[in-house]
């Protein structure tokens, strides 16, 4: 069964109660771009519980890339389980937010970050995130 059946009539993981094919999965699919800062980061973290990490590094501002492995970011998504995310405020271009899951050991952690974006060649792009 295709990722995209599986997630038929599921609540999207960015928790904002609408179904996942009509919330990040548009942007997942690649049917949609993000159309703000907002959406894009409510994406990746859906990309991040999907195990997504091609969109991830597609999402990553290309001056960034070079500072990423598409392996290590794969591989960190597939460690942890993905609870939830609450997004703590927001501008056009930033995102504060915390991101709960479990790690290896199913231990509760909370991944703070201060996001930062950029629109270019109409599309949303992560270009860096200030972390506690």
């Amino acid at each position: 069964m295709e990722k995209n059946q599986l997630m038929e009539n599921k609540k999207c993981f960015c928790d904002t109660g609408l179904l996942f094919e009509n919330c990040c999965g548009l942007y997942l699919s690649g049917n949609q771009k993000a159309p703000s800062a907002l959406a894009l980061m409510r994406s990746r973290y859906s990309a991040y519980a999907t195990h997504d990490a091609d969109y991830l590094m597609e999402t990553t501002h290309v001056s960034e890339r070079k500072y990423y492995s598409k392996a290590e970011i794969l591989r960190w998504a597939v460690s942890n389980k993905w609870q939830k995310l609450e997004i703590l405020s927001f501008t056009e271009n930033t995102v504060e937010f915390k991101a709960y899951f479990l790690d290896s050991n199913n231990n509760p952690q909370v991944h703070y970050e201060f996001s930062t974006f950029k629109f270019e060649n109409g599309a949303w792009y992560y270009v860096d995130g200030k972390f506690e």
